[in-house]
């Protein structure tokens, strides 16, 4: 499991149109919003990363990176961001399921055709939304067992603003006995 406060696991991976992420040195004033989405075959997903897609600008404006990060390959993320019009959302591809693992995120098998005709790979990561601080820290987290009910990314921007305005300090990093 993750904790908030301490460094999170090391992550590289291929983009579409911004050379290789290296999260351990991308930089930016404030962190790097990284969220990991099931793959092409989601429909949902599609819907998801078109709303990060449109607020690129409003995170960058208060200093934090963005990327979208899945375990399909070229063609496929190339598929999504054209589908998503992802013109300055930074889009990786190639994500190993142990990587996966290593952030907490969840793997499912695959079930065939989705709902959109596309076919869902072997296996694949489900989604996470996660904000690391430019030393690599963990100050935000969320992990889903299924594609529903994912976290608002307006509502993330407005929790930054909040967080700079009030130095507001990554929480749950308690690791003691309860």
């Amino acid at each position: 499991m993750l904790i908030p406060r301490q460094k999170t696991p090391d992550l590289t991976l291929p983009t579409l149109d911004h050379g290789e992420f290296n999260l351990s040195s991308d930089i930016s004033e404030r962190g790097t919003v990284i969220c990991f989405y099931r793959g092409l075959h989601c429909p949902v997903c599609a819907t998801y990363l078109t709303e990060f897609q449109k607020l690129v600008a409003d995170f960058a404006e208060r200093g934090v990176a963005t990327i979208a990060i899945s375990s399909d390959g070229e063609e496929r993320a190339r598929a999504m961001a054209d589908k998503i019009g992802a013109g300055t959302l930074r889009i990786a591809y190639d994500l190993p399921l142990a990587t996966a693992r290593e952030w907490g995120l969840y793997i499912s098998t695959s079930r065939g055709k989705t709902s959109i005709g596309i076919e869902e790979p072997a296996l694949f990561a489900e989604p996470g939304l996660f904000m690391v601080t430019p030393e690599q820290n963990l100050y935000y987290g969320s992990v889903q067992t299924m594609p529903f009910v994912r976290p608002h990314f307006t509502e993330l921007v407005n929790a930054i603003d909040f967080a700079i305005k009030s130095n507001y300090p990554a929480r749950g990093e308690y690791t003691g006995e309860a």
